[in-house]
């Protein structure tokens, strides 16, 4: 029987690909479109997917996430070989912080928040499973917006209807 961080690497890495095909085809001069006034920008959607990896760090890593202290400057992304090294440089801390942890810590509690306001508060494990959703998600909304643009869009799990002819 495989443990779970064991489980946890190999769904990143089968879902790392897809979500590279997708972030592969994001046009550099589509960057600032947006499929309605209230929806993200393909920048930073693009962005957001291509640093959701950097939660499964997080959530193993830390006990908490807050949002009202300092961090780092956000990636400001111009290019796809830009999206894709953010993409790689945030999945490699994922892959770091599943090699240093063990099933040990998995029922550990964590919190995303922001100061006091608590958004989030889930066991360690969790946040592996919530960052998939995420991926999941958000690799979708970035489908369709590309699919609006008339770009061909690859299938995650088998062909999508571009790759039918």
């Amino acid at each position: 029987m495989i443990t779970f961080i064991e489980a946890f690497k190999k769904e990143l890495e089968n879902e790392a690909v897809q979500t590279k095909r997708m972030l592969a085809i994001v046009p550099a001069d589509k960057m600032d479109w947006r499929p309605h006034p209230k929806s993200m920008d393909i920048r930073t959607l693009a962005t957001h997917l291509a640093e959701i990896p950097q939660m499964i760090s997080m959530g193993l890593t830390k006990d908490k996430w807050d949002f009202a202290e300092p961090t780092e400057p956000a990636a400001v992304i111009n290019t796809t070989e830009e999206l894709l090294t953010r993409f790689e440089e945030s999945l490699a801390e994922a892959r770091i912080a599943l090699d240093e942890s063990t099933d040990d810590i998995l029922q550990q509690p964590w919190v995303m928040c922001s100061g006091d306001q608590v958004w989030l508060t889930l066991e360690k494990w969790e946040t592996f499973r919530h960052a998939m959703g995420q991926n999941a998600h958000h690799r979708a909304q970035l489908q369709v917006c590309l699919r609006l643009l008339d770009i061909p869009v690859p299938g995650p799990y088998g062909p999508s209807a571009d790759e039918m002819g």
